[in-house]
Formats: structure tokens, C-alpha cells, sequence
């Protein structure tokens, strides 16, 4: 089974925002973008590859083992 993130951890991790909470607003508002898609589940399941925008920075899920 592939590892996964869920989106509003992995913004967190990369440092995109301060808190969960922080998180949660700016994919509730369509902030946040997957695989060039509009997100706006927090609990989202990422895999590695998978390519991530939050206000026009780009992060790409990588090692999540």
C-alpha cells in the first residue's frame, strides 16, 4: 500500500501554513490546488508525485515512508 498524506498535515509539514487552522480556511476558500485541480478537502489523501499550489507556490509531495 502506498503511504499517504492528508493535505492539510502536508501543508503544515512544507511550512505553507502555521496551524490546522490556518490550513483549513484556505482550502475551504479554494486556495489550494491539486494536481492542477481546486481542493477543497482538508483530508485529502496525497501520494508522492502528487503536486500541490497554495497562493501560487508549488510543493510537491515527496518521501513519505
Amino acid at each position: 500500500m502506498q503511504p499517504t498524506i492528508k493535505l492539510d498535515q502536508f501543508l503544515k509539514k512544507v511550512g505553507a501554513v502555521m496551524s490546522g487552522g490556518e490550513a483549513k480556511l484556505l482550502i475551504q476558500e479554494g486556495s489550494v490546488s491539486v494536481n492542477d485541480e481546486v481542493e477543497t478537502r482538508r483530508g485529502r489523501q496525497l501520494h508522492e508525485g502528487d503536486r500541490v499550489v497554495i497562493e501560487g507556490e508549488v510543493f510537491v509531495v515527496e518521501e513519505l515512508r
